[in-house]
């Protein structure tokens, strides 16, 4: 149950109110950005709320039991706070929304009427529409370890231990002429096999795009240069010249992990768990005269 602070709930008793909305955005990334329906900035929680992206928010609904609940905000991409590159390279997936009721002469009279999570978000021209999942659909994400055959650690994590600074699973590129929005074409990795970042990722680490990062799909080449195709295609197409940072990709099999990375003490799987003919086989009966015979698989 919420407590409305003493000041707010007398303010709204007054008969007469000063009210408006404040959304506290907290990426992945570890920024912080503030939104508002108000015509002017607030200052909430130490964070200012811009009003230029002219947000709005629909009804806010709960499903019932722990169905998931949720609804939608909707803006303009106007500003440095909400950019089209930004929302393309995944910087607002997953980040938190904390939504406020706030008495804009005395924005530190506030409460917090919603925490929720955005998901999907769409884009049409210069306007922008996010989904909002409410708490529970956090119950639907998978917590501990799921026993399988394929490793469930992320190359380079704490539990893989494989060192990506080793010149041998990480490296630096520039993009040359040719490439497009999907397909990138690089200098730099001449001394690298076809395939050795397939499934591995590229990170930007210049230009207007610094930052934005996606899986590898395919490394392949031709004509001296290397080329890799992304999962996810960067907002606008890479500059000449752009510098980039690629690391190797993993399968997630045990053979390439003792293969490629000489780590199969690290494996995360259990390449050796029988699969589901073992787990269906039943035993039968000799089909031999003797009916004292032994069962056999």
């Amino acid at each position: 149950m919420k407590q409305i602070p003493s000041t707010l709930a007398a303010h709204l008793a007054s008969g007469v109110t000063t009210l408006a909305a404040c959304w506290l955005v907290a990426r992945k990334d570890g920024l912080t950005l503030g939104f508002t329906d108000h015509d002017r900035p607030l200052v909430l929680e130490g964070t200012p709320c811009h009003p230029q992206n002219g947000l709005s928010v629909s009804a806010l609904a709960d499903g019932p039991g722990f169905a998931i609940g949720g609804g939608e905000v909707s803006g303009q991409l106007s500003g440095p706070a909400l950019e089209p590159k930004d929302l393309v390279s995944g910087l607002w997936d997953g980040a938190e929304v904390r939504v406020y009721r706030v008495n804009w002469q005395k924005p530190e009279d506030h409460i917090l009427l919603r925490r929720a999570f955005i998901g999907e978000v769409t884009q049409e021209g210069n306007a922008f529409k996010a989904e909002l999942r409410g708490l529970s659909h956090l119950l639907e994400s998978k917590h501990g370890r799921v026993f399988q055959r394929a490793c469930d650690a992320d190359l380079g994590d704490a539990r893989c231990k494989v060192d990506l600074t080793n010149p041998a699973f990480r490296a630096l590129a520039s993009v040359e002429a040719g490439s497009t929005r999907e397909m990138v074409r690089v200098s730099g990795l001449g001394a690298y096999a076809a395939g050795w970042f397939s499934g591995g990722r590229l990170r930007v680490v210049d230009g207007a795009l610094a930052g934005f990062a996606s899986e590898i799909s395919h490394h392949g080449g031709s004509g001296g240069l290397a080329e890799l195709r992304l999962w996810q295609a960067p907002a606008e197409q890479l500059a000449d010249g752009t510098g980039i940072e690629v690391t190797a990709g993993c399968d997630k099999r045990f053979g390439t992990c003792r293969a490629k990375f000489a780590n199969a003490v690290n494996f995360q799987g259990f390449p050796h768990m029988p699969g589901s003919d073992f787990v269906l086989s039943y035993p039968s009966r000799n089909t031999g005269e003797n009916d004292g015979g032994p069962l056999v698989p």
